[in-house]
């Protein structure tokens, strides 16, 4: 705040000017993950496009923009990863992370929403190199690059979800 440069650790989250006593908390930045299933109890997933974890498996998701609700920004994501629109019937859980991202790491609470499609025509665009219906079944979290969503459907088949 005062411009100062002793702006130091203070805890593991935050920081502390030791000229004006002004402190800074980190804060995990919201993302969000969409379960799309649809009638033949498949999920939707995706090929990561880029990096981190380029070429491995993931769900529809991102980083919810400023103004906007998880709910508008997991259906904004579905819409720019997959083409498709889709309807948040609820809320399912969340997931610290840790996001690689330029050289930083970000700190991310990953909010899960079952989606059902409301409309759109599939293919990939943006982060999704391509998409592809899968049996519940056939989900192996380890074919999945990010941790929380390996730990998402890890706890999903642990469950056994059925949307």
């Amino acid at each position: 705040m005062c411009g100062s440069t002793h702006f130091d650790g203070n805890s593991e989250k935050s920081k502390r000017c030791k000229d004006c006593g002004f402190e800074y908390f980190f804060n995990p930045s919201a993302a969000t993950v969409a379960v799309i299933c649809n009638e033949k109890n498949e999920v939707l997933v995706v090929e990561r496009a880029k990096e981190p974890a380029k070429g491995t498996l993931d769900l529809p998701g991102g980083f919810a923009d400023l103004y906007e609700t998880a709910e508008e920004g997991v259906a904004r994501e579905v819409r720019e990863e997959t083409g498709l629109e889709v309807r948040v019937e609820r809320f399912l859980f969340t997931i610290p992370n840790i996001y690689p991202y330029s050289g930083l790491s970000i700190h991310t609470m990953d909010l899960f929403f079952l989606c059902r499609t409301i409309g759109g025509d599939i293919h990939a665009m943006d982060d999704a190199a391509r998409t592809l219906w899968m049996p519940w079944q056939r989900l192996r979290p380890e074919d999945f690059g990010l941790g929380s969503i390996r730990k998402g459907i890890s706890r999903l088949i642990g469950e056994k979800f059925n949307p």
